[in-house]
């Protein structure tokens, strides 16, 4: 068995092409989309909403103090937290997202089972049992400087938005902002003092259109619109239907088989995923990108892991 094989025998792992319709139509819309993704964990977050949280590796204490806590809020409320599991900011994002149980995507400028820094070890051990680890890159692939700046364009990509903590003028942190600008998403910056040399990134972003932000809840309201855009791709990848009505107008006969055997499964209690399996007799990565389209057309709500109907 080769080095590939013995590493794919483990847990939850796959290599997905570019040609595959789980690839993310974001990421394939990038002009040097990557050929092939390995990846380990929860392959159905590639799908889910995601935000960006990016910035520099020497960051202060209150610069990862406020990207655990954007991380931790933004989790909460739905979104999937995305970083390249760097030292400093992109760390703090993570943790800030497995704070609460949230969703966080570690996307690696180096091979899918090397942790850069290698003192990230158990953080991508644990992102991989609770969220997506991702590499363009294979099993054992020697890691070169240059594999970093090039994973930032997936970070980007990836993402709705894009937000920078804290960053010095010259960073891998405005890159992944450029990019994020450059493929139409929004990018968002923290302020921070005028004498403080991790602030000045962020101060130049803001300089040339980033947006200002001084809380989680105005990135939410910011990306709701983009949110929007990307429920219709997924509802297309799974063939759901859009109806021009309102989503909370729209019943059982505007869904799919599969959308209406879960929709009667769900109750007005909180059900767990794996009920929710044994009721309907889908995978749970199935239930997860339909549950994911109903949720944001606002007729699921999730919480710690639970799903309900929305109360109208």
């Amino acid at each position: 068995m080769d080095l590939l094989q013995r590493w794919l025998s483990h847990g939850r792992r796959r290599v997905l092409r570019i040609g595959e319709p789980d690839y993310p139509a974001l990421l394939r819309r990038i002009p040097d989309a990557p050929q092939m993704l390995y990846l380990d964990g929860d392959d159905t977050l590639l799908w889910h909403p995601q935000i960006a949280i990016v910035g520099s590796r020497r960051a202060t204490a209150g610069g990862l103090d406020n990207a655990r806590a954007f991380a931790a809020a933004l989790a909460r409320a739905g979104w999937c937290v995305t970083s390249g599991m760097a030292a400093g900011i992109d760390t703090a994002a993570h943790l800030g997202a497995l704070d609460v149980q949230g969703p966080t995507v570690a996307v690696l400028g180096s091979g899918i089972d090397v942790p850069f820094p290698a003192g990230n070890a158990r953080t991508m051990a644990r992102i991989a049992e609770h969220g997506l680890v991702v590499s363009e890159y294979p099993p054992d692939h020697p890691t070169q400087a240059f594999q970093f700046p090039r994973r930032n364009r997936i970070v980007a990509a990836l993402s709705l938005g894009t937000l920078v903590v804290e960053a010095q003028q010259k960073s891998g942190a405005l890159i992944t902002a450029r990019l994020a600008a450059e493929a139409g998403r929004e990018v968002f910056a923290i302020p921070g003092s005028i004498h403080n040399p991790m602030a000045r990134g962020c101060h130049r972003l803001l300089r040339d259109g980033a947006m200002l932000v001084e809380s989680p809840e105005e990135i939410v309201a910011a990306l709701a619109p983009l949110a929007n855009v990307h429920a219709d791709d997924l509802r297309m990848r799974l063939s759901i239907p859009t109806s021009p009505r309102d989503a909370l107008q729209q019943t059982l006969s505007g869904m799919d088989a599969d959308a209406q055997c879960l929709w009667r499964a769900l109750g007005h209690d909180p059900t767990p995923m794996e009920t929710l399996v044994t009721r309907t007799g889908l995978t749970a990565a199935k239930l997860a990108s339909i549950l994911l389209v109903m949720e944001l057309e606002g007729r699921v709500v999730s919480q710690h892991g639970r799903y309900t109907r929305k109360s109208s």
